[in-house]
């Protein structure tokens, strides 16, 4: 199965946009599609994991540890942390790049972060 994302709220909108423009097929949920403004991070990815969708986030600082705190009860379809510091066509490119090589099913409770 493709990987499938759900982008956290503080994600740079202009990343889903990009990825999708480049590649129609990619599944990417917005966080505004979702309802996720506001929500807070353990809830976030409870989200994407019910929808099965690796979570992108910008948020390196409290994301890591609510995920490690989240796959202790639960199982997630996994996260990637997106430096605001790269530019944005070396992340879409990585995305699609993930999206093309590998599957949900290698994310699953995993994290990473961009570049790989």
């Amino acid at each position: 199965m493709n990987v499938r994302y759900q982008a956290d709220a503080d994600l740079n909108h202009a990343i889903v946009t990009g990825v999708l423009r480049r590649e129609s097929a990619v599944d990417f949920q917005s966080a505004f599609v979702a309802g996720l403004e506001g929500v807070k991070d353990s809830d976030v990815l409870a989200i994407a994991a019910q929808q099965q969708r690796v979570l992108v986030s910008h948020d390196r600082k409290t994301m890591p540890a609510e995920f490690a705190a989240f796959i202790t009860n639960s199982q997630s379809a996994g996260v990637i942390i997106v430096s605001r510091r790269l530019p944005i066509e070396v992340i879409i490119e990585e995305l699609l790049i993930i999206w093309a090589v590998s599957s949900a099913e290698e994310w699953v409770d995993r994290i990473a972060k961009l570049p790989l």
